[in-house]
């Protein structure tokens, strides 16, 4: 009996359950991969052909024999390898040190010591050769089967569709996918996607002769005498039944470009845009998805349902002295929300921002600057929100406009949504019953929140926090924690409001105007609702401010240079998620520019790894070299995703003393607003953790709608040619709205507890005494975290110092992951901000679940000096 360890079917055979897999999986399920067919077995592949070819490699040996079969090294007779892929890692290993090595396949004599040389000709003279074609002694079987012989490709005949099922429509609704794919995602334009039809609907005429053939071969075969007209007519309607040729000719629903639209719409329900009238003189218009349709949409999806948190329980219990913050739910201005804090309620995040559809340093910049303004369902569980598939359009409208008209006439629609959805709620067939729910807080850069949140957008004089009533002129002199700060409440905000319709002032204390969303919504507050952004404030502001600041002193002491700085950044060994975001080269002109410039993700790199590139050149003593570790101590706090009243507390203590150290060693230094913006540990109260709230992954989102006008090279009303374009790519990607699991693994040995070491089998039998196999592997993934040998885990702290653990394996028992892992010595060198390691005398190995890691990020480790140095990327 065989059960797939999806859905928990059962089937009688292997073949059905493939046939299952290939048929139920790809037609109805979601973008997951398929997980291996055999129990015991934790790997899963992304692709169908990735399946077979891991079922190849890895149970070949399992499904012919009983007792599972294992390959004989012919150089060193070592017969502890499991699988087809150990082996040849082994030959390899074997190459690598330029031993000679003959052919492992039956009558070739090819020898060589050469890695690459070897590797080449297996690939050229070998490449279709089994197991089979080893020479004899290599693979070795015992002779008891229990599984049929047949190969893979013959259990994988198409199946018998019941009645029940109507393939033809599965396979249309596949073939529309697959086109939908291809016109809105891969961007391929309509003209070649009706060019290809042409010539699939020309092969499937031609292939009737094919057919034809082949039937009166077959009859032959089988002493049948049919007429040749018959065979040509049977020939004939079978290919013209085919569901593709059905639907792709001429009359067909898929044939041309507006039959495919219509398709699409009618099919995968997309949302399409709404048009709104602006000035319809001047022919200026908005485009508007609904919130409320996209809502019904994506709520009618069990994949997605199933992700919605019901968060009744975390936010009934009091916070407690110990409080925890570890989520936007968690934040005292969701608790006093009325409406998110009942049952069920379902909470917004917007996103508004400018980004440039045309080179930004060509002749038609500015031209088509949009406004987009995006949404999450906040109800998704962190890892989800994150992805781009999540988050949604709301409105596209040329920047230039928004000044013209303002928010209220812009916002129009959405309020009216909003408004509904406060007032109504959404109804949600899957629950059977309206829910309910508003805008949590709206993300956005210094300049839009204070743009659509109605005050004053000039940073340079006044009132310039959104967060307290401070001057430009009293942040220079006054620290945060001082106490002289007031801050802004719901009942100071309407007074300020007031004095400015009575006095009839253009702003007062920074407050310029209403913001017309906490104007129309009745949970929606100004004050309560725009989060700071940590990305603007700190990677792209006062982050690459301090580290020029800091960097000119440096070169004027001369402890290094700027073109010594630049070659350790270039030639620093990042290793692994490291090398993604490596910094660039620090620019010529820094001190003129009083910025290193940069992106966020550079310019937080760069904080990061600044001790191990040039800490070895700094005095310990130098005062701006405790300015910039001081700083990367904030911003490892502020990205941390949980914190405690004790964190915080810390956070407050670090933010006053690099205020103290900056304005000692820079005493002419005038502070960016953003060094005033740093209300963070009271803000970490109010939002939850503020990267929850950041705007990386929503600047991302602009990206498609450059790669649309970049491909498609149309200006003729952008606005609608992109927001279509997008629902159609939304469309298909909450059709198939991915639905990864917690472990993924893609390769794992199969290897019996007797052949380990005696310290990582003893470390196993400590917590699983019954296990006689294991599945070892080398790179996992879990929970959105990539595992690999050789990393470096926090594990328990020892006197306030984080103990840390090496990845010696990684081995899966019952779908659950562990870690073997040897414990490690760590200093922490305040000079570096990072951990010295050393290996444990005693070299005791343990086995850990993830659950019991302090902190899940895996970390490397650096060899600077001759010291084993990791740095962390956040606070533990």
């Amino acid at each position: 009996m065989w059960k797939c360890k999806d859905c928990s079917l059962s089937f009688s055979g292997k073949s059905e359950l493939l046939q299952h897999y290939r048929l139920d999986h790809r037609f109805h399920g979601r973008h997951r991969p398929y997980p291996c067919i055999h129990e015991n077995c934790p790997c899963s592949s992304r692709t169908w052909n990735g399946l077979q070819k891991h079922l190849a490699r890895n149970h070949l040996s399992q499904e012919s024999t009983q007792k599972a079969s294992s390959f004989k090294c012919y150089i060193c007779d070592h017969n502890q390898l499991s699988t087809e892929y150990d082996f040849f890692q082994h030959i390899n290993q074997h190459l690598k040190k330029n031993e000679l090595v003959s052919c492992m396949f039956n009558g070739c004599s090819y020898k060589s010591n050469i890695y690459g040389s070897f590797k080449t000709h297996k690939w050229r003279k070998h490449n279709s050769c089994t197991v089979k074609d080893l020479k004899s002694g290599i693979f070795v079987t015992s002779s008891i089967s229990c599984y049929p012989t047949d190969s893979l490709n013959s259990e994988l005949d198409e199946p018998t569709i019941t009645d029940s099922r109507d393939f033809e429509k599965e396979v249309e609704l596949k073939l529309a996918s697959l086109l939908l794919k291809l016109e809105h995602t891969y961007l391929v334009s309509s003209t070649a996607v009706n060019e290809l039809l042409e010539e699939l609907h020309l092969i499937g005429t031609v292939s009737v002769r094919v057919s034809q053939n082949t039937i009166s071969q077959f009859l032959g075969d089988n002493n049948c005498h049919v007429e040749a007209s018959v065979v040509e007519e049977l020939a004939t309607a079978l290919c013209s039944s085919n569901p593709i040729q059905k639907a792709i000719v001429k009359q067909g629903p898929l044939s041309t470009s507006w039959k495919r639209k219509s398709y699409y719409k009618r099919e995968f329900g997309v949302v399409s845009p709404v048009e709104y009238i602006l000035d319809k003189r001047k022919q200026k218009s908005l485009q508007y998805v609904s919130v409320l349709k996209t809502l019904q949409q994506l709520l009618s999806s069990d994949t997605i349902l199933l992700k919605t948190a019901n968060l009744k329980e975390r936010y009934e219990s009091p916070l407690s002295d110990k409080a925890v913050y570890s989520c936007p739910f968690d934040g005292e201005f969701f608790r006093n929300n009325n409406l998110l804090s009942q049952d069920c309620a379902i909470s917004i995040n917007l996103y508004i921002d400018d980004f440039e559809i045309c080179n930004p340093i060509g002749t038609s910049r500015r031209k088509h600057k949009i406004c987009a303004l995006y949404w999450t369902l906040a109800n998704l569980s962190l890892g989800c929100q994150s992805s781009l598939s999540s988050i949604h359009l709301a409105l596209l409208v040329r920047s230039d406009d928004l000044k013209v008209y303002g928010y209220e006439a812009v916002l129009e629609p959405l309020i009216s949504d909003l408004i509904s959805l406060e007032n109504h709620g959404v109804f949600l067939p899957k629950l059977g019953k309206f829910v309910k729910g508003t805008v949590q807080c709206i993300i956005a850069d210094n300049l839009g929140a204070h743009g659509i949140a109605g005050f004053v957008e000039n940073f340079s004089s006044g009132h310039l926090c959104r967060f307290c009533t401070a001057s430009r002129s009293e942040i220079q002199t006054k620290a945060l924690d001082s106490g002289i700060f007031i801050s802004r409440t719901e009942e100071i905000h309407s007074d300020h409001l007031k004095i400015i319709e009575e006095k009839s002032l253009d702003n007062f204390c920074g407050v310029k105007k209403r913001c017309v969303l906490a104007e129309k919504l009745s949970h929606f507050k100004v004050t309560t609702g725009f989060p700071p952004d940590l990305v603007h404030d700190l990677f792209e502001g006062i982050v690459p401010a301090e580290i020029a600041l800091c960097l000119s002193i440096f070169t004027s002491k001369k402890y290094f240079t700027h073109a010594y700085l630049n070659d350790c950044i270039l030639n620093f060994p990042f290793k692994w998620t490291d090398k993604v975001n490596r910094p660039h080269p620090v620019p010529l002109n820094f001190v003129s520019r009083k910025t290193i410039g940069g992106n966020s993700h550079e310019n937080w790199s760069l904080l990061r790894f600044f001790p191990l590139l040039v800490g070895q050149k700094v005095p310990a003593d130098e005062p701006a070299w405790k300015i910039l570790t001081d700083l990367k101590d904030i911003v490892d706090i502020i990205v941390s995703p949980v914190h405690t009243e004790e964190s915080i507390a810390y956070l407050n203590f670090k933010i006053s003393e690099h205020r103290v150290r900056l304005k000692e060693v820079f005493p002419d230094y005038n502070l960016l607003p953003k060094h005033h913006f740093l209300h963070y540990p009271q803000l970490i109260r109010q939002f939850g953790p503020l990267r929850c709230l950041w705007t990386l992954r929503f600047e991302a989102k602009h990206s498609f709608f450059k790669r649309v006008v970049r491909y498609t090279k149309s200006f003729k009303n952008v606005l609608l040619s992109l927001a279509e374009r997008h629902q159609f790519h939304m469309a298909q990607q909450i059709l198939m709205y991915p639905n990864k699991p917690l472990l993924e693994v893609s390769n794992v040995s199969t290897l019996s507890i007797d052949v380990l070491k005696e310290e990582i089998a003893q470390a196993i039998r400590l917590k699983h005494p019954t296990v006689d196999h294991v599945c070892l592997a080398k790179n996992i993934t879990y929970n959105g975290f990539n595992y690999r040998t050789e990393m470096i885990l926090a594990y328990g702290s020892l006197a306030g110092i984080p103990k840390f653990t090496e990845i010696i394996h990684m081995l899966v028992l019952k779908d659950k992951l562990f870690f073997i892992v040897r414990k490690l010595r760590a200093w922490h060198w305040e000079h570096f901000r990072a951990f010295e390691l050393q290996m444990s005398p005693n070299k005791d190995i343990l086995l850990l679940g993830p659950d019991e890691l302090t902190d899940p990020y895996p970390l490397v480790d650096y060899t600077v000096g001759g010291m084993r140095l990791i740095t962390l990327k956040r606070y533990i």
